[in-house]
């Protein structure tokens, strides 16, 4: 079971605040009464501290940006094994924390966007892919080539990239958006054709052969979305042990 920091924040601001108020209207004044007015239990301490601080992270993280981590190369070579993002929150709309549920539209996600949404499949695990699908879009992928809406998507062959010869990189356009695309040659193309429905996106990672995306499970609803990622902030793989400082402050495209 993956962890739900948003719930386990608003739970700690919850309990904190509580206490908080609590002494503030009830205890303060029987401390006073029994001449103990200056001894504060450590327990209200704490929560008068950090009441205020979790309340912040909560509406930042909830409303502006919220972090992520890559955990795999699905969406190679855009973006590696650890590299740590931040989502913005704000793109397609307010949502309130923990239910999620939309409360301001703001905007909709475009072609070519990069994605942060709940995984259709098992809600509690966060995805991360490309949309190349809009609401009422046709689809189709054939020998490892792309077509929206009848036209072909552009691609531009450049050099190979990684020690794998298999592997061949593109620059692929998806709307206004021009983005980085491999594909490997040793492993079949997973074709298909469909139609978006309303209210739903259709997904793919950068690394078109090595990604479970809608080509496997479908579409992504509306309501599953939490932001568009844009931003590099650290780079990190645990596994390897390795920092990659010339990947912090890159765009995300």
């Amino acid at each position: 079971m993956s962890f739900d920091f948003a719930t386990a924040l608003a739970l700690a601001g919850l309990a904190t605040g509580l206490i908080w108020a609590i002494d503030r209207l009830v205890l303060v004044r029987r401390r006073a009464a029994a001449g103990r007015g200056d001894a504060e239990p450590l327990l209200v301490e704490y929560s008068r501290s950090f009441f205020p601080v979790i309340v912040v992270v909560l509406v930042l993280r909830s409303f502006v940006a919220e972090p992520f981590r890559i955990p795999s190369g699905s969406m190679l070579p855009t973006l590696i094994v650890g590299d740590f993002i931040l989502v913005n929150k704000f793109a397609y709309g307010l949502r309130l924390p923990v239910i999620d549920r939309k409360i301001i539209p703001v905007g909709d996600p475009q072609r070519g966007d990069v994605v942060v949404f709940r995984y259709p499949p098992k809600p509690s695990i966060d995805y991360i892919k490309r949309v190349v699908g809009l609401p009422g879009d046709r689809i189709d992928y054939r020998h490892k080539r792309l077509s929206i809406n009848g036209e072909a998507v552009s691609v531009k062959k450049v050099t190979g990239i990684g020690d794998d010869a298999t592997v061949r990189a593109y620059e692929e356009q998806l709307g206004e958006v021009i983005h980085a695309m491999q594909t490997i040659s040793s492993r079949p193309a997973i074709d298909g054709s469909v139609i978006v429905p309303p209210g739903h996106y259709f997904v793919m990672g950068d690394n078109r052969d090595n990604s479970a995306d809608s080509r496997m499970w479908g579409f992504v609803p509306d309501e599953y979305l939490l932001g568009k990622a844009f931003l590099i902030w650290m780079s990190l793989d645990f596994g390897k042990l390795e920092f990659f400082p010339e990947r912090i402050g890159i765009r995300i495209r």
